[in-house]
């Protein structure tokens, strides 16, 4: 099954999805800053049109037009993960959760550096919200694409929130 890939530019930063039939499995913000490196592999096709839908909900949703997205994903990751990438989906926009609310969330209330490790790990972020997860002191912490966009992501969430209020 092939592989598609696309980039377009957002209010943000560039951003890169890779997906397929089967859902997307990526979504890299290209903020030059962070820790996570993405290379695209030569292997993926270009196809600007597969992802025409995704993009623009993620356009919408920056511009606060809508809250949420219908996006059939398809991350890859262990089972842990995919149970903690759950529950981030479930924290609404415009609020924050600690990692040991999620880690209290998934039945383990020990396991707040496992939840850590599975949110750097996120392979769909804004989609995906880890942003929404902070440190236990309401301080922000590691975020794979930078400190400067995760502030950026839960202020224009808190605006575009406050605005339908």
């Amino acid at each position: 099954m092939s592989v598609y890939f696309t980039k377009f530019d957002s209010v943000f930063c560039e951003i890169i999805l890779v997906g397929n039939e089967n859902g997307l499995s990526h979504l890299h913000l290209q903020t030059g800053e962070g820790r996570r490196e993405f290379d695209i592999s030569d292997k993926w096709i270009r196809n600007d049109e597969f992802f025409v839908g995704v993009i623009r909900q993620i356009k919408d949703f920056l511009s606060g037009k809508t809250s949420s997205f219908k996006v059939k994903l398809n991350p890859q990751g262990t089972d842990f993960q995919k149970k903690v990438w759950g529950e981030l989906c479930k924290i609404p926009i415009g609020q924050t959760r600690t990692y040991k609310d999620i880690a209290q969330q998934i039945g383990n209330r020990n396991a707040s550096r496992a939840v850590g490790m599975a949110n750097s790990k996120n392979p769909i972020p804004l989609i995906i919200p880890c942003h929404r997860v902070i440190g236990s002191n309401g301080k922000l912490t590691g975020f794979a694409h930078g400190l400067r966009i995760k502030q950026q992501l839960i202020d224009l969430e808190e605006y575009w929130n406050n605005q339908k209020s």
